[in-house]
């Protein structure tokens, strides 16, 4: 049986703030765990420090992969948001907020 668009679109704003809070849960974490090392003491160019977060994640990845861009965005597009570049604002700004 076919599910009507109203209910589509509850199940869709659910899974919306799901997504969201485990994004904000994720930035905070990796914030947290910048402000440790120092990273906010430091005075970096925001895009030297998403560079040094690809590299990380690139690492622990095991492969060349640079980005988790949303919405097919590119390496240096600002269109999608990274892990990455959301972990570099947290650590940046030392609130953790998405």
């Amino acid at each position: 049986m076919k599910k009507p668009s109203s209910k589509i679109r509850e199940e869709i704003a659910r899974l919306q703030e799901q997504l969201k809070s485990a994004e904000t849960r994720e930035a905070e974490r990796i914030g947290r765990l910048a402000l440790r090392a120092g990273l906010g003491e430091i005075e970096i160019d925001e895009g030297e420090l998403q560079a040094a977060f690809e590299e990380i994640a690139g690492r622990f990845r095991g492969r060349g992969e640079k980005t988790i861009g949303r919405k097919g965005a590119g390496a240096g597009s600002d269109a999608g948001v990274s892990a990455t570049k959301v972990a570099a604002g947290a650590a940046a700004d030392g609130a953790g907020e998405v």
